[in-house]
């Protein structure tokens, strides 16, 4: 359940700006605040721009990472207690929502919408910063679990 709680907010915070970014031209600084801007980017590319215009290798390993994932919390997490934490499940729920979030967008229109701007980082949306939250917190998870049982 907790997985499901932490994805459909992602999903829907995701697709409510992305609308609302949408209704700006493309280029157009919507706000601006010091190093702060959001701004109206079309990214047919991944994460800081990477592999731009490559449409299908983006859609096939965003489906094949949500089968991956589904396919984890629901089947392999259940046999390895040290994996079946509310904590791992709050953290692929977010990489989970964020991933089906950009998906969205890439299968409506063949690009990714962006808007949050910060200093000379690349632009990004909530579903990135979820994707990126999810797997930090999983890694951090993890790594204190593993630490936790390596002690006892």
């Amino acid at each position: 359940m907790v997985f499901f709680l932490a994805a459909l907010p992602v999903i829907v915070a995701d697709q409510l700006t992305k609308t609302w970014i949408r209704s700006y031209s493309v280029g157009q600084i919507i706000f601006e605040a010091g190093f702060f801007r959001i701004v109206h980017v079309r990214n047919t590319g991944a994460a800081f721009g990477l592999f731009q215009d490559q449409f299908w290798l983006l859609t096939v390993a965003a489906i094949a990472s949500i089968v991956l994932i589904l396919f984890f919390v629901l089947f392999i997490s259940r046999r390895f207690p040290i994996l079946d934490t509310r904590q791992d499940r709050l953290a692929l729920g977010l990489i989970f929502g964020g991933t089906i979030g950009n998906l969205a967008d890439r299968l409506r229109f063949s690009y990714v919408t962006d808007f949050i701007s910060v200093g000379i980082w690349p632009t990004f949306n909530i579903a990135d910063s979820a994707i990126t939250i999810g797997a930090i917190l999983f890694a951090y998870f993890f790594l204190s679990s593993s630490r936790t049982k390596d002690v006892s």
